[in-house]
């Protein structure tokens, strides 16, 4: 389904004053186009099409939107009728191939209109004629002062430059001016009829609504005034139903304005409340702000002495290994020392023993002879109690006394 914009109309979608506007100038375009090849650019939906395919010999429309060639397609082509998905700036038509070119409300959109209408005049046969149309700058300013631009139009024209663009690209151009007229209609109840038009006073190029271009490089063919009177012409009622229409659009409005309001002032309150947390929030951040500023002090301060405390740390443990090594040194050494002189202390004592054992020995062998031997044991005996005071002397000795404590050496005490 096509989109609806206000740009493109759609047959069914628009209300009958906004169609009337744009069938109106398919209407004046079917004047020109009987028995004629006529080229549709900008077609649209298609709709305009079948008005001139009514009476042309072959109608052809292109348009660059694929929704809307899909739509027209749908709808309107067969017999004299086809269209194209194409660009204004490269037609895919031979040259002089048609012999009546329409363009409505098509110029205003293209970033490079000079490049369409060379187009249009390539295809365009030497005698034919091409019909573009485009809203008057003049009056669509004025109207849409509040509004803004139309967003959908690349560039409008006043009537001098309208002119002028066409003249740069074909030798001969007349100006027609569109516009919504008020009128009295005298009719058929039914039916289509020919009918004579007065039109007391010419237009107004400045003031017209819109403005239609009739161009060729041969003569122009004559354009008398058209008038085009829709099917829903009685204007009084029609503006009676679009007042209505406009109320109604109005009281509703208005509810939405009142309940847009209530929202408003809901979102007033709102905005208050928030506002006084949002001022209550910037107190405490401020406050907040003002205890991290003294904890980021606090902290640089402590990290100060920290160091200081890691610093002297360091040398306390340094100075403690040292000591400990100095102290492990000098365990070592009188560990090697006393296990020297215990050595020697042994190998002394063992000598001793040796000894005394000996001396047990010659006593043995002495009391064994001593009837033969008195006088040598006399001599012996003081031997003895020589070597008896000796083995006091051994005795008492500290390092037998420590040999004893760590059961090394022989038992001097046993009889």
């Amino acid at each position: 389904m096509v989109e609806f914009t206000g740009e493109r109309v759609i047959p069914g979608f628009v209300e009958e004053d906004l169609w009337a506007e744009h069938v109106a100038r398919y209407a004046f375009a079917r004047s020109f186009a009987k028995g004629r090849t006529v080229l549709d650019a900008g077609c649209g939906t298609g709709y305009g099409s079948r008005e001139m395919a009514e009476v042309a010999e072959r109608v052809t429309g292109f348009d660059v939107s694929s929704d809307a060639i899909d739509y027209a397609r749908t709808h309107f082509q067969g017999g004299q009728t086809r269209f194209v998905l194409s660009s204004c700036g490269a037609m895919p038509f031979a040259a002089n191939a048609f012999d009546l070119v329409v363009a409505f409300e098509v110029i205003e959109h293209l970033s490079d209109h000079r490049a369409f209408l060379r187009e249009t005049a390539r295809v365009l046969r030497h005698q034919g004629l091409m019909i573009v149309s485009s809203p008057n700058r003049l009056y669509y300013a004025e109207t849409r002062a509040k509004t803004g631009p139309n967003p959908y139009h690349v560039h409008e024209f006043e009537p001098v430059e309208f002119v002028a663009e066409l003249e740069k690209v074909f030798s001969n151009v007349r100006l027609v001016l569109q516009n919504r007229v008020e009128s009295f209609a005298f009719q058929q109840e039914r039916g289509e009829s020919q009918a004579s038009v007065r039109i007391d006073r010419g237009g107004n190029a400045e003031g017209a609504h819109f403005l239609i271009g009739l161009c060729s490089f041969g003569p122009l063919p004559e354009a008398n005034s058209f008038v085009y009177v829709p099917s829903s012409a009685n204007l009084l009622r029609e503006r009676e139903r679009h007042i209505q229409l406009l109320e109604k659009e109005l009281a509703d409005t208005k509810d939405w304005l009142a309940s847009t309001q209530a929202d408003r002032d809901l979102l007033l309150v709102q905005h208050r409340d928030l506002q006084q947390h949002l001022d209550a929030s910037n107190r405490w951040a401020a406050s907040l702000g003002v205890e991290l500023e003294a904890a980021g002090k606090r902290i640089v301060e402590l990290q100060t002495e920290l160091e200081a405390l890691a610093r002297g740390y360091q040398q306390k443990v340094f100075e403690l290994e040292e000591e400990n090594r100095i102290k492990t040194a000098w365990a070592l050494d009188t560990e090697a020392r006393l296990t020297e002189e215990l050595r020697a202390t042994a190998d002394e004592l063992a000598a001793k023993c040796n000894e005394l054992a000996e001396c047990v020995r010659l006593l043995e062998a002495a009391e064994s002879t001593v009837v033969e031997r008195t006088q040598w044991a006399q001599a012996l005996e003081a031997q003895r109690a020589e070597l008896a005071a000796k083995l006091n002397m051994v005795r008492a000795s500290r390092w037998v006394q420590l040999g004893r404590k760590i059961s090394l050496g022989p038992d001097l005490d046993r009889g």
